[in-house]
């Protein structure tokens, strides 16, 4: 159904913002009306971007690296995903999903590029708190981080994409949802 969704939290108003994307319409009936502070705003979204356009962003990330497993570690063993902690280090994990004019969508290291790039000097990271999984992933814990700035559009078919698909790990726990106006 391609749902992703980020969240924020207004301290002043005492309220949870909820940004939810899918492709099909939503149906909020069950919510209970008490629950909500408004209404639900449902919106169409139909827009084109062209190479070169300008945008802001923002995106809440899950940045994570994969460590190899252990040498002697049985065939098809899967690495560690290990959390990025530092604005740095989370900016290089975004600079490497970035694409240049010109570039592929795939990076020679097999990163999949958003069909943007960001002048990486003007992009701000701040670290959030991590959030945690109750039962049926008790234990799961995810690192997060904002990223926001302005993209230039490099290629309009991946970055429509990204925009649809999200980037990174951990979307169905509100991460990888790119908001542009």
């Amino acid at each position: 159904m391609a749902v992703l969704s980020t969240w924020a939290v207004d301290l002043r108003q005492a309220r949870l913002n909820l940004v939810v994307q899918s492709s099909l319409p939503a149906d909020w009936s069950g919510v209970p009306r008490a629950a909500l502070a408004e209404k639900p705003e449902p919106l169409t979204v139909d827009r084109t971007f062209r190479a070169g356009e300008q945008v802001a962003f923002r995106t809440v990330v899950n940045p994570v690296r994969s460590v190899p497993p252990p040498p002697g570690s049985p065939p098809k063993t899967r690495g560690t995903r290990v959390p990025h902690t530092r604005p740095e280090h989370v900016k290089g994990w975004f600079t490497r999903r970035l694409q240049p004019a010109g570039e592929p969508a795939i990076a020679p290291d097999g990163v999949t590029r958003i069909g943007a790039d960001a002048d990486t000097g003007r992009i701000a990271v701040r670290m959030l708190p991590s959030v945690s999984s109750p039962a049926p992933h008790k234990g799961l814990r995810i690192a997060r981080a904002e990223i926001k700035g302005t993209l230039t559009v490099t290629d309009p078919k991946v970055f429509v994409a990204a925009l649809t698909q999200g980037i990174g790990h951990a979307r169905a726990y509100g991460c990888g949802l790119i908001l542009v106006r």
